[in-house]
């Protein structure tokens, strides 16, 4: 590290690092520590650290936990204590803090059950998600303020989900290079349940090859075993104890799922029979979303991807959801994070075609649905209350979808809305609502009533 150059100046006029930028949102105490432990794990790949649990419970860290998880806003887990709560008790959260930092330093803390409840996927099944409480919450946070930089250093560039500085954009712009190449062929992978499959006994161990400290060590395994609450049907509650799995909405899940796939990305470019050195293939992972491109994808990388997935890492392919896309096939699609990626025709007439990129069918369906919530005639707020709400709808699904040539389907989208908004002033008109001047078009009125088009 070259600190005869001095760019800038922390408090008390303490000279920082060349090349050091302050994160936002993160005190520069912080921040600074954060960027020294992602250098060490760079600069030394085998390094195991042994002094982070004091870290942790550093006031500067669990307050920017706090504020990071308040600033998400989520439910209260299984003591049924919320943001609010805590704001508005006595100390508020000061007082709150003040009892985390103690339970850590005197090493009585011990996590809640997290509460499980379950969320629709397209396909209409169920999947399980885990709401542990606040403080458990908050403590998750502190530690991935810790841990998070060491493992960023080893993760590799083919690796994109739940990432700082990365997001699905940088996937897809992956697997556009990797077809504008002629890596046309395509397996498409699809792992069943993998949060809930996780090995605890691989993970630690792979938590262990970068961190020796016992204490930091012995809080993930608390968190992994966490007993989970779940109420049927009849209000009965139960809880269990996993063997397996690290639970979907924990704050330190996302960076351990990508620990444990981790292990797949090193063997698929270094191991020396590995698909990326025999086929020249490239792997795009967006957490265990992932696909494999090559020129011609064979039985020999079939093998290998499953061999390595289901016997060494024991995890399981879903077969009915796996599969090899060929591209240059007539009407062949990759469907991926949402977008639809394919061949088409020259719109200029050229006997040539070219990567078209948009949203997906699926993905404009879910949009619709939640439009069509927003403005169905039992929907009682008024038009200027249901403006904005469709506006933070479209307005995030519009800012993740522009990539590629999406302007066909945003047009679709603003008539479709346009049409939802004709039927459900239709149903206000009985009421003698007027909300388009005399003369005025709909789209003029809805625009000007603060309807953003995409």
């Amino acid at each position: 590290m070259n600190e005869t150059k001095r760019s800038t100046t922390g408090r008390r006029g303490v000279p920082l690092p060349e090349g050091f930028k302050p994160e936002k949102g993160v005190p520069v105490k912080l921040s600074l520590l954060r960027w020294k432990l992602y250098h060490k794990a760079k600069q030394e790949p085998f390094f195991r650290f042994y002094a982070l649990y004091d870290r942790v419970y550093r006031r500067d860290t669990l307050e920017t936990a706090y504020k990071l998880c308040r600033k998400k806003n989520g439910r209260a887990g299984i003591d049924g204590i919320s943001f609010t709560m805590i704001e508005s008790s006595v100390g508020g959260v000061k007082s709150f803090i003040d009892g985390l930092e103690q339970s850590l330093k005197e090493r009585s803390y011990r996590p809640k059950p997290v509460q499980r409840t379950y969320i629709r996927k397209k396909n209409g099944k169920l999947r399980p998600l885990g709401i542990p409480c606040i403080c458990d919450r908050v403590i998750q946070r502190a530690l991935l303020l810790i841990i998070e930089p060491i493992f960023e250093a080893d993760f590799l560039d083919c690796s994109h989900g739940f990432r700082p500085s990365r997001n699905a954009h940088n996937a897809i712009s992956q697997i556009q290079d990797n077809l504008k190449a002629g890596r046309v062929e395509v397996y498409d992978a699809d792992l069943s349940s993998y949060f809930d499959t996780i090995d605890h006994d691989i993970l630690m161990e792979l938590v262990s090859k970068r961190i020796a400290d016992r204490s930091v060590l012995k809080l993930i395994r608390l968190w992994l075993k966490s007993p989970i609450s779940e109420t049927d049907e009849n209000g009965k509650e139960t809880l269990s104890k996993p063997d397996s799995g690290t639970p979907q909405g924990g704050v330190a899940s996302p960076l351990l799922a990508n620990l444990f796939l981790h292990q797949f990305d090193e063997l698929f470019h270094r191991e020396s029979d590995s698909p990326f050195n025999f086929a020249n293939a490239r792997l795009v992972r967006y957490a265990d979303d992932f696909v494999v491109q090559a020129r011609y994808i064979g039985r020999r990388i079939i093998t290998w991807i499953e061999s390595k997935l289901e016997h060494q890492l024991q995890l399981t392919i879903n077969r009915e959801k796996t599969g090899v896309v060929k591209l240059r096939e007539p009407r062949a699609t990759l469907n991926f994070l949402g977008f639809t990626m394919r061949f088409d025709q020259d719109l200029h007439g050229r006997r040539m075609k070219y990567l078209n990129t948009f949203p997906s069918k699926s993905a404009t369906t879910q949009l619709k649905e939640k439009i069509r919530d927003k403005t169905r005639s039992s929907y009682k707020k008024p038009l200027t209350e249901v403006i904005k709400e469709i506006n933070t709808i479209t307005r995030g699904w519009k800012n993740y979808f522009d990539i590629g040539y999406p302007r066909k389907e945003f047009r679709a989208l603003n008539h479709f809305t346009r049409h939802r908004f004709q039927r459900f002033l239709r149903n206000r008109s009985q009421r003698r609502s007027r909300p388009l001047r005399d003369g005025e078009s709909l789209y003029a009125g809805l625009k000007r009533r603060g309807l953003e088009y995409l």
